[in-house]
C-alpha cells in the first residue's frame, strides 16, 4: 500500500513537472499546490517505508506552512506588482498626453513612453511597422495591472477615426486614471487593517503555546508527539492557511472592482 502510495506520488508530481513552464518562467499558484502535494505525499511514503513516520509527519506539517506561506507571499507580491503597473500606465499616459501636446511626433512619445514602462516597447514597434496601436495597447492591457490601458486604446482609436486631437483625449484619459488612482489607494488602505487582522488572527495560535509552555504544560510536546496532537496541528496549519488565502483572495477582488 505504501509502495504503491509512493509510486503514484511521484508519478503525478513527474507528470506536472514535465509540463513546459508558463510564460513569463513562473508557475501559477493551483500548479505549485498540485505539485507539492503529491511530492509530499511521496516523502511521507519514503518516511514510513525506513521507519522515520514519528519525524517524517511534523516534518510534513512544516513543509505544508511553508508551501503554504510561499503561495501567500507570491499572491500578495502579484498584487503590489499590479498596482505599481497601474502607477506606471498612469505616468505613461501623462506623459504622452504632454509631449503630444508640445507638438513632438508620435514615435519619439512612445519611445519616451518605453523608458517609463518597457513593456511600451511593443506598442512603439507597431508604430513603426504602421500597424494599428489601439490594437497593440489592447493587447498589452491583457497584463496584471495593466487593463488601464483599454481606456488608452479607445481615446486613440476614436481620434484616429474621428480626427480629433490626440493629445486632449489622453490627457482625458490621464485624469480619468488619477482619480482611478485615488480610489485605489483608498481601498487598499482600508483593506490593509483587515489583512493585519488576519495575519494577527494567525500568529495568536503560536503567542498561546508560547504561553501554555510559560506555565507548566508542554502543548508543543502534545501537538509533535502524540497523534491527536499531529492531526490537530496539520488541521490547524491547513484552516490557518486557508483562512489567509480566502482573505486575500476577498481583498483581491475588491482591488480588482476597483
Amino acid at each position: 500500500m505504501t509502495s504503491a502510495l509512493v509510486a503514484a506520488g511521484c508519478l503525478v508530481a513527474a507528470l506536472f513537472l514535465a509540463r513546459p513552464v508558463p510564460r513569463g518562467g513562473r508557475w501559477p499558484g493551483w500548479m505549485l499546490a498540485l505539485v507539492a502535494g503529491p511530492a509530499l505525499v511521496a516523502v511521507v511514503g519514503v518516511g514510513v517505508l525506513v521507519g522515520a513516520a514519528r519525524f517524517i509527519a511534523p516534518a510534513a506539517v512544516l513543509a505544508m506552512l511553508l508551501v503554504g506561506g510561499l503561495l501567500l507571499r507570491r499572491r500578495h507580491r502579484a498584487g503590489t506588482d499590479a498596482a505599481q503597473t497601474a502607477t506606471r500606465i498612469q505616468e505613461v499616459c501623462e506623459v504622452l498626453a504632454a509631449e503630444l501636446a508640445s507638438g513632438r511626433p508620435v514615435g519619439r512619445c512612445l519611445e519616451d513612453a518605453v523608458e517609463l514602462w518597457e513593456p511600451m516597447s511593443s506598442v512603439a514597434m507597431t508604430h513603426r511597422l504602421g500597424a494599428p496601436v489601439p490594437d497593440a495597447l489592447r493587447v498589452l492591457a491583457g497584463r496584471p495591472g495593466a487593463g488601464d490601458l483599454t481606456l488608452v486604446a479607445a481615446a486613440w482609436q476614436v481620434t484616429q477615426r474621428s480626427g480629433g486631437g490626440l493629445a486632449d483625449s489622453l490627457a482625458e484619459v490621464a485624469g480619468t486614471l488619477r482619480e482611478r488612482r485615488a480610489t485605489r489607494r483608498l481601498v487598499r488602505s482600508e483593506l490593509s487593517s483587515a489583512r493585519s487582522t488576519a495575519r494577527l488572527i494567525a500568529a495568536l495560535p503560536v503567542l498561546t503555546l508560547l504561553l501554555g509552555s510559560g506555565t507548566g504544560g508542554d502543548p508543543i510536546g502534545f501537538l509533535l508527539t502524540s497523534p491527536v496532537g499531529l492531526a490537530c496541528l496539520a488541521a490547524g496549519v491547513l484552516l490557518t492557511l486557508l483562512g489567509l488565502w480566502w482573505i486575500e483572495t476577498i481583498a483581491g477582488s475588491v482591488e480588482a472592482a476597483a
